[in-house]
């Protein structure tokens, strides 16, 4: 029986479903919550940061991290407070901690991450670095962010340069004046031009004397006391370590520090036999294959310690931002899957971080610290409660201190005054700076 619409036509019911089969072809899938990342890593660091950012979006398809690279801190602070404006905010943003957190905690588009936490399936996880420890934790020892990029200040060396000298073992003494002559060795056995060099001269020249030397960096144990605000007191051992190092600078056993990366690349390609900088660069230069490195800790002062302490964290959290339920959400579970053993050893493993949890520190094998000195040592005593000397330092209007004794640092060791008056101006400079608001 011939049909009444004719061969090549479709019955009504028949081309209702022809329709509705084309559109849902031609929709669009349902598309994913995007999660925007803010940073400012560099170079090897940023190329692991967005590997795995591109192995989540992988993983599945219900969210989409975007990643944004900034040139400088500075940068993205600013775009920070243009987008608080726009209500436009990314859902993290990777800031440093200025050692006075409540500069960033305070701001209203910032929620801390134990909030976080406590209402997703992170709350179980058991972060690496102890609670005790000031960098990135509140008063009551809870997480302000996410404890991503935390490093420490160590001593790189360069094991050929150091075999060249002739010096056995082929590795630097733990003591200032056993390693100067160390460095007198190298100078006069192929490393002439760069026998030391650092780009952290506040962090191992002020900060870290205190705290590897197991000594106070300021008064109110480092400013973490409650009540009264702490104050700096240079004494006899940072007038003594300074010009220790303006005679070095004098003599050419080290190149003056900068806070730039001109250090850094000089002993990434072999020109500086030491380098005292971030653990940061661990996985940069490892992938040097020319660069046959290891790693100490910084030196200190036996006749102040008899043990070396252990140097301050510093570095970086990813902050959470304030936005709407479904991206909260979504910034949650990437930062969840970001805490998994294997992407947060994986992690660890290839920049010089600190772990960001007990279980990636276990999963790391012995392997990969076989080339790298005492780097596990260096980085096991995190794990565990912190001295008070070495627990960090909260101190108002730090940042304009830091420049300060940045630039008073700079001033000495180019030669243009003496320790004692420039530790003199560094502390009576920064005792009123304490009490500006």
């Amino acid at each position: 029986m011939n049909s009444p619409f004719g061969s090549g036509m479709l019955r009504p019911g028949m081309r209702a479903v022809w329709v509705l089969a084309a559109a849902a072809a031609a929709a669009p899938a349902w598309a994913a919550t995007e999660v925007p990342v803010w940073h400012t890593l560099k170079g090897h660091n940023a190329e692991a940061f967005q590997d795995l950012i591109k192995a989540y979006n992988r993983s599945q398809s219900d969210i989409k991290v975007v990643g944004r690279a900034f040139d400088t801190p500075e940068a993205l602070d600013q775009a920070l407070g243009t987008a608080a404006q726009s209500k436009n905010l990314p859902a993290l943003a990777q800031i440093g901690d200025s050692h006075t957190l409540e500069d960033v905690a305070q701001r209203s588009y910032v929620q801390p991450f134990y909030v976080l936490q406590k209402a997703s399936g992170l709350k179980s996880t058991r972060w690496f670095v102890s609670s005790d420890n000031a960098f990135i934790h509140d008063a009551k020892g809870q997480l302000m962010a996410f404890p991503y990029m935390l490093e420490i200040p160590v001593m790189y060396y360069n094991q050929d340069a150091f075999k060249k000298a002739g010096l056995v073992p082929p590795e630097p003494q733990r003591t200032w004046m056993d390693l100067q002559g160390q460095l007198v060795t190298m100078a006069n056995n192929g490393s002439r031009k760069c026998p030391l060099t650092s780009d952290l001269p506040v962090s191992i020249n002020l900060e870290n004397l205190a705290a590897v030397n197991n000594q106070l960096y300021a008064s109110a144990d480092n400013g973490l006391k409650a009540k009264g605000l702490p104050s700096f007191s240079f004494d006899s051992t940072y007038v003594r370590h300074l010009a220790l190092m303006i005679s070095w600078v004098r003599s050419e056993i080290m190149v003056r520090p900068d806070a730039g990366m001109r250090s850094i690349e000089r002993f990434s390609k072999g020109e500086c036999a030491v380098l005292m900088s971030s653990s940061g660069h661990i996985g940069e230069f490892s992938d040097q294959r020319k660069l046959n490195y290891a790693v100490s800790g910084l030196p200190y002062y036996p006749e102040v310690t008899r043990k070396p302490g252990n140097p301050f964290v510093s570095g970086a959290g990813l902050w959470v931002m304030k936005t709407s339920k479904p991206v909260t959400d979504a910034t949650a579970a990437f930062l969840g899957w970001l805490s998994q053993p294997e992407q947060a050893a994986r992690w660890y493993q290839q920049t010089g971080f600190l772990p960001l949890t007990q279980a990636a520190f276990d999963a790391t094998p012995a392997s990969y610290y076989a080339k790298l000195g005492q780097w596990r040592d260096l980085v096991a005593v995190y794990s565990g409660k912190a001295a008070l000397t070495a627990q960090g330092f909260r101190i108002n209007n730090y940042p304009a201190i830091r420049t300060r004794f940045q630039q008073i640092l700079d001033s000495a060791l180019s030669g243009q005054q003496p320790a004692v008056t420039a530790l003199n101006a560094a502390s009576t400079e920064a005792n009123k700076l304490v009490r500006q608001r």
